[in-house]
């Protein structure tokens, strides 16, 4: 038995521009802190899920939940500045 596979699969499976280009791995870069943020939040919340939160977990969280805003503002802002090389919008 033969498996069935699109055409476009099996001629594009091992193509060259499938990997991320340049500014795909800086845009990537760029976002990594408040991806890493986002990430010690899940692991704050991932803590509690089998237990009964406690103080010390509650303020893991909302030190985490502040972090992860943080680097939203921050990202938001250094993509606002990046894309306005003018100055005045």
């Amino acid at each position: 038995m033969n498996p069935i596979v699109t055409v476009q699969d099996a001629v594009t499976a091992f193509a060259d521009w499938i990997e991320p280009t340049d500014a795909e791995l800086d845009a990537i870069e760029q976002e990594m802190p408040a991806i890493l943020a986002e990430v010690d939040l899940l692991d704050a919340q991932i803590i509690t899920l089998d237990r009964t939160p406690t103080e010390l977990d509650a303020r893991r969280i909302r030190r985490a939940r502040r972090r992860v805003l943080a680097e939203r503002a921050a990202l938001t802002n250094r993509t606002a500045t990046a894309s306005l090389p003018g100055g005045a919008a």
